[in-house]
């Protein structure tokens, strides 16, 4: 899957930096890249554009404005050195305002935002969502393609996260939170138990008062009190069925 993607900015060297970086991404395809919002709008009425990536302060027509007009619109990503446009970022719909100097990860985290959002298909909302079967990460200035159905659980490390696989015994190690981890993996598939450990729901073999235990390696993880809910709901089980030991 490949998100047609247009990019927007009316500094050389930031629109320079948005196409290397585009052109980093296997998911994605640059169609333009435009110095303003003029440049940009034959391009919209002339091409499929899936994603949009712009700047907001631009001579004639600000980004705001621009993405305002735009009906239906793709999805947006504001890219900009001001950080007091967010709210205003998000009531157009944006999925996500980087705010300048943006380092290669935090845009991989942006657009790993749009995939999963274009995956679910939101415009034919009379079928059933997808889950993604991937995500790309950024590990060692490589991108590698993590199969969601071969994560086991992911370990957080204050800035970093590893990623263990059943394909391999040595986890992935990249720079993104847990909280944006979660963001990009479905819900429906993993669970937070700590505020260090998301779990593969399919991994889970044991569930006890204040642990659980993973298949197929018996690893014994913690559950924080603030989760428990969580994994209660995901055994189906009241309080009272969990091993007390």
């Amino acid at each position: 899957m490949k998100l047609r993607c247009i990019a927007i900015d009316d500094e050389k060297l930031a629109l320079d930096l948005l196409e290397d970086n585009i052109n980093r991404v296997p998911y994605l395809q640059l169609v333009a890249k435009c110095r303003n919002a003029f440049e940009a709008a034959p391009v919209l009425a002339s091409e499929k554009i899936d994603l949009i990536i712009l700047d907001i302060q631009m001579p004639g027509l600000n980004g705001l404005q621009f993405i305002e007009r735009q009906l239906p619109r793709p999805i947006v990503i504001f890219v900009t050195a001001y950080d007091n446009y967010a709210i205003d970022a998000f009531n157009v719909d944006a999925i996500d305002y980087l705010v300048k100097p943006v380092t290669f990860e935090r845009f991989l985290q942006a657009t790993n935002k749009a995939l999963l959002y274009s995956s679910y298909n939101l415009s034919n909302a009379s079928f059933p969502a997808a889950d993604p079967e991937f995500i790309f990460i950024n590990v060692e200035y490589n991108l590698v393609k993590v199969v969601i159905s071969d994560v086991v659980y992911i370990e957080g490390m204050k800035d970093y996260i590893r990623i263990h696989l059943h394909s391999n015994a040595r986890p992935l190690l990249t720079r993104i939170s847990m909280k944006s981890i979660q963001e990009l993996l479905p819900f429906t598939k993993f669970v937070r138990i700590h505020r260090s450990y998301i779990v593969s729901i399919a991994a889970i073999s044991i569930i006890r008062k204040d642990s659980l235990i993973l298949q197929p390696s018996h690893l014994e993880l913690p559950v924080s009190s603030g989760y428990k809910n969580d994994i209660l709901a995901v055994a189906g089980k009241n309080r009272g069925t969990l091993d007390d030991r």
